[in-house]
This record gives structure tokens, C-alpha cells and sequence, in this order.
């Protein structure tokens, strides 16, 4: 917005874009993003494919070509499009995309993710989660512990039907991870926290969670708090094990 102008004469004070007003148009490119960024994950646009010039998604949309190319910028970030001059904006190669980045997790999650998919992210889990565990019980202090009681304790309060409860679930694995003193570990709590959130949010699509989550939670829990590293693996590779099996459920409906 062009501010208005100053000076002897004006007695007028600039005219500034108002808060509401920049968050507005930040949510407007973050919208474009999302939608895009969902019908990429999901196939309908293909590795290779050429997205819609900006002036004709703008206007398609009824949008600003501003808020577009920020929404390109971002999918650009992602890994999901390449933009060049004179040829567009392209789909990358699955290969470039950040699989792990919070939100493309969440765009596949919200379109209708593959079994491999779904399967790769708990393989993941499986190798990091449990080894973290050991770590944790090994390394673990007292605050630690307390943090991840009273996020159990949130957790089995207000269940994992709400988001709140979910929040409690990812502090939990957050607290396991940052246990472990191991940088590199909790480099990886945004990925691991959104891969936990959104496949509790599928698992429950069309039906209650088949079981109560948190007595696998405190073996996790009980195992790191007296210090015990092989029980605390073995725990939490039941309970990714058997969240995995929950998600399967979900995907033969």
C-alpha cells in the first residue's frame, strides 16, 4: 500500500498497512500454497508438469500475482516446484521434495497418503524413536523427566480426540528426543512431531483410536525414569509398532 503523503501542508500522518490487514495477506499466499502444495502431493499435478502462468492462476483464482509468487517461493523452499525464467514453474522430481519438512507431511496427510507412504514415515519412527529412548534413559535429568510426566499427564486428561491432547502427545516425543542431548536428534523433533500428529488425526478419520494410547506411553516413560535404556527401546518400539498398526486399520477403510 502506497503510504499517503507528508509534509507542510498534509497535516495528514502516513497512511500504514495495518496488522490485520498484513496478516490477512499473509494468510492469502499460505492458502495458495496449501492448495497447491496438496494437489501436487496428491498427483494431480505430476513431476515434470508446468503450473499455470502467474497471470492465469492469479486470475483464475482471484488472487494478486504477488500472493502467487510468494506461494511459489514457498512450495520453491520445499523442494515441491522449480521456477525459471522464460520456462515457468515446473513440479520437481519426488526426489527433491522435503518429505520430512512439517508441512508437506501435513499436505500429504490431507489429500489421501499411499500405504508406502504412510508405512515409510513409521520405518522412520522405528529407526530413530527407540534408539532415542535408549539415549534418553541413559542421559535424562530431572526436568526432563518432568516434562514429559506432566505432558502424559495432559495427554491421558484430555485425549487425543483434541488437538490439545495432541499437542501433549508431541510434547512427550519432543522431551524423549531433546533427553538424548544429541543435537542432531532434536533437529528432528518438528518432523517426528508432525509425523505423530498426523497420523493420530488419520487413525481416527472415520472411527475412535481401537485402544487407549497412554499405558504404552508410560512404559516409555516408566523405562527412561529408572534409567533402564534397553527396556525404554523395546517399549518404544511397541509403541510405534502398534501405532502403526492402528494407521493400517485406517488405510484398509
Amino acid at each position: 500500500m502506497t503510504n499517503a503523503p507528508t509534509g507542510p501542508g498534509t497535516g495528514d500522518p502516513p497512511v500504514r498497512s495495518s496488522p490485520s490487514l498484513l496478516k490477512s495477506k499473509a494468510r492469502l499466499h499460505s492458502v495458495i500454497a496449501r492448495q497447491l502444495g496438496i494437489q501436487i502431493v496428491s498427483g494431480a499435478y505430476q513431476p515434470g508438469d508446468l503450473l499455470d502462468t502467474e497471470i492465469a492462476f492469479s486470475e483464475q483464482l482471484n488472487v494478486s500475482r504477488s500472493a502467487y509468487r510468494e506461494a511459489v517461493r514457498i512450495l520453491s523452499a520445499k523442494g515441491l516446484v522449480e521456477s525459471r525464467p522464460k520456462t515457468g514453474t515446473r513440479i520437481s522430481p519426488r526426489a527433491d521434495w522435503r518429505l520430512l519438512d512439517p508441512d508437506v507431511l501435513a499436505w500429504f496427510f490431507e489429500s489421501e497418503p499411499s500405504h508406502d507412504f504412510v508405512s515409510g514415515i513409521f520405518e522412520l519412527r522405528m529407526i530413530v524413536e527407540p534408539q532415542a529412548a535408549a539415549l534418553a534413559a541413559q542421559r535424562r535429568g530431572a526436568q526432563d523427566l518432568s516434562r514429559m510426566r506432566r505432558a502424559l499427564q495432559e495427554m491421558g486428561r484430555l485425549t487425543l480426540v483434541e488437538e490439545a491432547g495432541r499437542a501433549a502427545d508431541r510434547e512427550f516425543h519432543n522431551a524423549v528426543l531433546e533427553a538424548t542431548r544429541n543435537p542432531a536428534l532434536f533437529a528432528l523433533s518438528s518432523s517426528i512431531g508432525a509425523a505423530v500428529r498426523w497420523t493420530t488425526i488419520y487413525k481416527q478419520r472415520h472411527r475412535a483410536l481401537p485402544r487407549d494410547p497412554m499405558p504404552d506411553h508410560w512404559k516409555v516413560y516408566d523405562a527412561i525414569a529408572v534409567g533402564d535404556p534397553a527396556a525404554a527401546q523395546t517399549a518404544m518400539q511397541e509403541l510405534v509398532q502398534l501405532a502403526l498398526d492402528d494407521a493400517r486399520l485406517a488405510l484398509a477403510r
